[in-house]
């Protein structure tokens, strides 16, 4: 469900909606069911939405709903925030990566949530990628955004950027390459995935006037990545690597930082990109926007990029890798 404050249950239902969606994929939605239905009242949807259980028959006509939480109304207003609605959105990962689990579902799209809402709540982790990690036993995974002209992996994720050159080492800096590669590989189709990895500095540190980061971590990890067989090449300039991995020489770009990754990808793809979390043993995807708590309720959330979430986990789980294990529990 996502924050129910946010835009994530009217993008849901309104993708689940689209006629190419609905020839491909059985929807579960998991989270508050009074609160689906209203929304769908709001957005004039005609969808039937039921209550439903794991081990229940799939309803017939309707859409099924996990119920996790029953909110009041005061507690899913469009628009205002709420530490029980916080708690509502955890609680539906929690189950909705239990579904996945237990082998009900086979991948798993979440909408969008507020981490400091999620904070707030008490629920510990701050995203979904490190509470997803959580639920898989501690899995070492890495944010992903992808696209049909982009695709980039995170070495560091949501951290200050003065605290970035810290957080970096060797082993994060090969572990992202190694796990963006099998993600591509067996998850997304890629037979022999050729990775771009920037450099953190202006030039690629340039022989090192403008820092070592690269000569003393990136360069080394490149190297052992490439002892393992990988197509791997850097460190090189970020504002190199980004436009040849548009023309298609490369098949993804490993970045250092957030802003590295996420402003070019969202200049390509701000309405139809999607955040694939790597590493998981399980498919996990999401739009790549957030709560939009100023259009929350107003029925101009744009639905693309969730939709191309559900597209995307639906064709991964379909391959040979999709789901190679299940979590535990």
């Amino acid at each position: 469900m996502g924050d129910p404050a946010g835009v994530g249950p009217e993008v849901t239902l309104a993708a689940i909606a689209k006629p190419s969606l609905k020839r491909r994929i059985q929807p579960i939605l998991v989270g508050d069911l009074a609160h689906y239905r209203e929304t769908a009242r709001r957005s004039r949807r005609k969808i039937a939405l039921e209550s439903w259980r794991p081990g229940e028959e799939i309803p017939r006509g309707a859409v099924p709903v996990r119920e996790v939480a029953t909110l009041a109304a005061r507690q899913r207003v469009a628009a205002k925030p709420t530490v029980a609605g916080g708690r509502a959105a955890h609680a539906a990962i929690v189950a909705a990566a239990g579904l996945v689990g237990e082998g009900v579902a086979d991948a798993l799209t979440t909408a969008p949530i507020s981490k400091a809402n999620l904070a707030a709540a008490g629920c510990g982790a701050t995203g979904h990628t490190e509470l997803l990690a959580e639920l898989a036993g501690g899995a070492n995974v890495r944010m992903m955004m992808i696209g049909d002209t982009l695709r980039v992996a995170l070495v560091t994720t949501h951290l200050a950027l003065v605290d970035v050159p810290a957080a970096l080492d060797r082993r994060s800096v090969r572990d992202t390459i190694l796990i963006a590669e099998a993600a591509l590989r067996s998850q997304l189709g890629l037979r022999r995935p050729r990775i771009a990895v920037a450099g953190l500095n202006p030039h690629a540190g340039e022989s090192g006037l403008y820092g070592r980061e690269e000569i003393d971590t990136i360069k080394p990890a490149v190297a052992q990545a490439r002892r393992r067989g990988l197509t791997v090449i850097g460190p090189i300039a970020a504002d190199s690597a980004f436009p040849l991995a548009r023309r298609g020489h490369f098949d993804a770009v490993v970045c250092m930082y957030h802003d590295q990754a996420l402003a070019p990808f969202k200049l390509l793809h701000f309405s139809d990109g999607v955040n694939f979390t790597a590493g998981l043993p399980f498919v996990r995807t999401s739009p790549d926007h957030g709560t939009a708590y100023d259009i929350a309720g107003r029925g101009i959330a744009d639905p693309t990029s969730m939709a191309a979430a559900i597209t995307m986990a639906a064709d991964c789980a379909r391959r040979p890798g999709g789901s190679r294990r299940r979590p535990g529990r």
